[in-house]
């Protein structure tokens, strides 16, 4: 059990910059507490060396590391020599650590790192606030990397604009503070989007195209404005940032999604209007075939905006797993859980027998609201035994509900309670994308059940279901105290990349060391693509030192090497070395 001490730690927003809004600091402890009560795994305690990234002497580096400090304050240049701690839910392994952290306060500081990189061919990874959970956290994909804190610093709102729907940001502003900014300034007729979990960078999630649950959930889609440093420490905007004095810079979109060519340090977001009311609902469908027919449903509703919101179809194991209790507390044998003893305890449960949920909202004045719900349950029931769940049977603790504030825009975090499934609970993301259709629901589902089944792994699936396409998000929940669950974690993943693409299913999003996998999935044309996007790197960052191996593209002293991670590879995170500089002798 954790002391009080121990759960004390979590800070608030009004001390730190990542912190949780008071409200939620209860919720947060118990969140917390669930996680020290299943933890088996003992805290890393032993001294270890500071990682030399490859193609610089030792001795280079710390006086390289030393001039940076000189440039930002020795204060905010932090050599990674301690011990590495498990976060609440991921672990930075040694494959992928960072030699130092720097602290930058400003664009300008960053400009002076990147021409630092560069003066030494030293590699940087940049993050905002390192909360990419599932996909890598804060850690870098080339080993002994200098990470590039931008959130600890840099964490202000520029500026909310009421009658624009706008806000400029910087790379440390968490949903929960624009949330709360928001309200503290009493502009009620705004709305911001939020994910499931509030504590991430609204910079971070929308770069890495992140969603969330309001009609603007496509927050890539809903960006505008960027202020970006490129490799070589130029500073460009985009869009209308780029004319000297314009003012909608917030309000037209830009480039940089997902990419290793420039770090992004203000950017702009539209904000939702208050839409005048809204209503939570929920579906319960009996059978797993049902699934096809549902999604051929939600399609022509959701492209014209009946169902108006990026909602989730949700597998009934979440709605067990999402307690936060260990999976010992249903099923106390080896293998996948049956869905049998599933369904056998949610049938105690205030939702009663399903095999799927579909969450959604409706927004809108009542008789507005009244109008789309009706033709919505009119066409749900198509679906026999499909029937709707009245909110008022439900407890405040029930999932249901976090899922109500997200789609009203408001920060929660009960969402990753599911990593407690497993003992020392870590969790990695599949994440494929497909049109709507049931025949490509059913597929996708019966693929990743297979897989799992192999494997020998829970299948925790969940659709979530845009304008006009559909992401399958599967959490692999695994012990990571445990080699043997790890390793199965892993292989399950790289089987169900190659299964999905094989059916023409590419990830929008993945983990750093499945990046240059899922790159190799897009081989169309000879490759075509990876090499426009290895000439665009070549060209914009010469020396090869932002964010090396970034979604699997490689700049050209890397190449060839050997530091792609595949199946092949064996997770090994390190090549043969880099390519010298030009005139370097050997």
């Amino acid at each position: 059990m954790p002391t009080d001490g121990e759960i004390s730690k979590t800070p608030l927003l009004s001390e730190k910059y990542s912190g949780i809004p008071k409200h939620l600091l209860d919720k947060a402890q118990a969140a917390k507490s669930l996680i020290f009560e299943t933890r088996t795994k003992s805290t890393s305690t032993r001294q270890r060396l500071p990682v030399i990234p490859q193609g610089i002497e030792k001795t280079k580096f710390f006086q390289a590391l030393k001039e940076l400090g000189q440039q930002l304050g020795q204060e905010n240049v932090e050599v990674n020599d301690k011990p590495l701690v498990d976060g609440w839910y991921m672990e930075h392994e040694e494959e992928l650590v960072a030699s130092a952290v720097a602290y930058p306060s400003s664009t300008e500081e960053v400009q002076k790192i990147v021409i630092w990189a560069n003066k030494y061919r030293i590699p940087i990874f940049p993050i905002s606030m390192g909360r990419n959970l599932g996909y890598g956290g804060a850690a870098p994909r080339v080993r002994g990397s200098v990470v590039i804190d931008l959130g600890k610093r840099m964490n202000q709102i520029l500026d909310i604009n009421p009658e624009d729907y706008t806000c400029l940001v910087e790379p440390g502003v968490s949903f929960y503070a624009l949330y709360e900014a928001v309200k503290a300034k009493g502009y009620d007729h705004l709305w911001i989007d939020t994910p499931d979990l509030g504590g991430g960078s609204v910079i971070g999630n929308t770069l890495d195209r992140g969603v969330g649950y309001t009609p603007y959930g496509d927050h890539w889609a809903c960006h505008s404005g960027l202020e970006v440093v490129l490799p070589t420490g130029e500073v460009i905007r985009t869009g209308m940032g780029a004319l000297p004095g314009n003012n909608t810079w917030q309000n037209f979109p830009g480039l940089f999604s997902q990419s290793n060519l420039g770090i992004v340090t203000k950017m702009g977001m539209t904000l939702m209007p208050n839409p005048g009311g809204y209503e939570s609902f929920m579906y319960a469908f009996q059978k797993e075939e049902d699934l096809g027919d549902l999604i051929d449903i939600i399609r022509p509703l959701r492209i014209s905006n009946i169902l108006e919101n990026v909602a989730q179809v949700r597998h009934v194991i979440q709605t067990l797993a999402v307690k936060g209790k260990l999976r010992s507390t249903y099923f106390s044998g080896d293998g996948p859980i049956p869905e049998e003893v599933v369904r056998e305890h949610v049938r105690e449960m205030p939702i009663g027998d399903h095999t799927w949920l579909y969450y959604g909202m409706s927004y809108g004045p009542e008789h507005i609201r009244k109008y789309k719900l009706e033709i919505i349950d009119n066409e749900f029931k198509k679906i026999p035994g499909a029937r709707r769940i009245d909110p008022k049977t439900l407890p405040k603790d029930e999932y249901f509900w976090s899922r109500d504030r997200i789609a009203a825009g408001v920060p929660d975090l009960v969402e990753l309670l599911w990593v407690n499934w497993v003992p020392n609970g870590a969790h990695v993301a599949f994440s494929p994308v497909s049109p709507i259709r049931g025949t490509d629901a059913m597929k996708l589902f019966k693929m990743g059940k297979s897989r799992h089944d192999e494997f020998g792994i829970d299948f925790l699936p969940a659709f979530c279901v845009g304008l006009r396409e559909m992401h399958l998000i599967v959490e692999i929940v695994f012990d990571k105290d445990d080699p043997k669950t790890r390793k199965a974690a892993n292989d399950c993943l790289r089987e169900m990349i190659d299964d999905a693409a094989k059916e023409g299913y590419g990830e929008y999003r993945t983990h750093l060391v499945l990046m240059d996998q899922v790159a190799g999935t897009y081989d169309w044309n000879d490759n075509a693509l990876m090499k426009f996007n290895e000439k665009l790197k070549d060209a914009l960052d010469p020396n090869g030192i932002l964010a090396p191996g970034k979604s699997g593209v490689w700049p050209k002293r890397y190449r060839g090497r050997g530091w792609e991670m595949t199946k092949a590879s064996e997770n090994r995170s390190e090549g043969q070395g880099v390519a010298p500089a030009a005139g370097t002798r050997l």
